[in-house]
């Protein structure tokens, strides 16, 4: 099987990671890849958006399986594009991708199909927006959403209606993330503990994934304002077996059921982000592919064969595969540039990587850097992941830390408490 994975960050390189596992994958490319992908796939300067230059790198290079990482692709439609040049693809079309790339379609999507979220209003003009912002009736905090895709920084916890309002006047009226300031939502902060929880699809066979945990904010103690993850972690009692089918039976299968339903079957991965409070699980939002860093935790615990999985839902048999998961824990800290998520400077030299993944049980997923001669760069915001593997959660942050202390690069910063969360029982 030849593949080609789409994207240039983190999770891509877990993917291209995992496949080249795969028996049954002679080829991997990536388009365009990164300087730490390079090593282990052969990358092509096609960039993401560039439908028609991926679609002539599959026919010229008899690509047999395509990935997609990235959401911005897919909400523009390369699924649809390559599905009708006769192409397998793991991923949604344009119109089932709505469910991230417009939080209007999906609050409206779960309303209609009585999927547990908050309450929420949308607001298209910002000064009716701030006219509810600043009434009795607002209760704080509250939560000020871009409909659109922002890159996992469109969203904003406000504590009061000058930070609501500010918020809006960011998303809005100085178009921050563009066009995904249309419109916004405006919805209840709900209260309880975060879990992303990760199924494949092939529209209707449902195969759950290792259940994950994030860290958005960019200071320990979830301080600072949001960034596209700054960490993560996985274990079996993120969860527990009745929590994750409570989710099952009331988010993940009705989106299903409800996507074909409207003329929109959903084939890929899904990610449902929740908020597991008092009443039961709530929806925070859907993702139409990997997290990341999600994937840099979920995907090393898959013992079974990727490729497959991937094929068996493109082809609509995934009745048919099993999955074997590990049931060691996994932590990934992400190590970002200097000035992140603000303004940050690119090309400072990376030192320390092959010590870092001496110890077999971590490795080292590249997302922002390139190739200058012999050496690595930082390229991006978030640089890298060191991701480690071991019995318990505790001994698994412990590797993922002795890693990063190996690493080092100009400006570098990242959290020191992740995973800690799931040392603390309820918390």
């Amino acid at each position: 099987m030849r593949v080609l994975v789409i994207g240039s960050g983190g999770r891509e390189h877990v993917l291209v990671w995992k496949l080249r596992q795969s028996p049954k994958v002679e080829t991997v490319l990536c388009a365009p890849g990164n300087g730490g992908i390079s090593l282990d796939a052969r990358c092509v300067p096609v960039e993401t958006a560039d439908a028609g230059g991926i679609v002539g790198l599959v026919r010229r290079e008899r690509i047999d399986l395509v990935i997609v990482g990235p959401e911005g692709p897919l909400a523009a439609g390369i699924v649809n594009r390559l599905e009708a040049e006769g192409i397998r693809v793991l991923g949604p079309t344009r119109e089932a991708a709505q469910l991230e790339s417009s939080k209007v379609f999906s609050k409206d999507f779960m309303a209609r199909h009585g999927i547990p979220t908050a309450r929420y209003t949308i607001y298209q003009d910002p000064q009716i927006a701030e006219a509810y912002l600043r009434s009795p009736e607002a209760e704080y905090p509250i939560v000020v959403k871009a409909d659109g895709l922002a890159a996992g920084k469109g969203v904003v916890v406000a504590r009061d209606a000058d930070e609501a309002c500010d918020a809006v006047r960011r998303i809005m009226v100085d178009r921050e993330f563009g066009s995904a300031g249309n419109w916004i939502i405006v919805e209840e902060c709900l209260k309880g503990i975060e879990a992303s929880y990760i199924v494949f699809t092939d529209g209707r066979t449902v195969l759950p994934a290792a259940a994950a945990r994030d860290h958005k904010a960019v200071s320990d103690g979830d301080q600072g304002p949001n960034t596209g993850g700054m960490g993560t972690y996985s274990c079996d009692d993120i969860l527990g077996p009745a929590l994750e089918r409570e989710v099952l039976k009331k988010v993940i299968q009705p989106v299903i059921d409800g996507m074909r339903a409207e003329g929109y079957p959903f084939k890929g991965i899904l990610y449902a982000g929740l908020m597991l409070t008092e009443r039961g699980p709530r929806v925070l939002e859907f993702n139409v592919r990997m997290g990341d860093p999600e994937c840099q935790v979920i995907l090393p615990r898959l013992r079974s064969d990727f490729a497959e999985l991937c094929a068996a839902v493109c082809d609509g048999r995934l009745a048919d595969y099993k999955a074997d998961w590990s049931p060691d824990a996994a932590v990934c800290v992400v190590l970002a540039s200097g000035g992140y998520p603000g303004p940050y400077v690119k090309g400072k030299r990376i030192t320390g990587l092959e010590m870092a993944a001496e110890d077999p049980r971590v490795s080292v997923f590249h997302a922002g850097t390139r190739r200058e001669g012999d050496a690595l760069v930082t390229d991006g915001g978030r640089v890298l992941g060191v991701t480690a593997l071991d019995r318990d959660l505790a001994g698994a942050i412990m590797l993922a830390y002795e890693g990063v202390n190996k690493i080092h690069f100009e400006g570098m910063h990242y959290r020191r408490d992740i995973g800690a969360k799931g040392l603390k029982p309820g918390a």
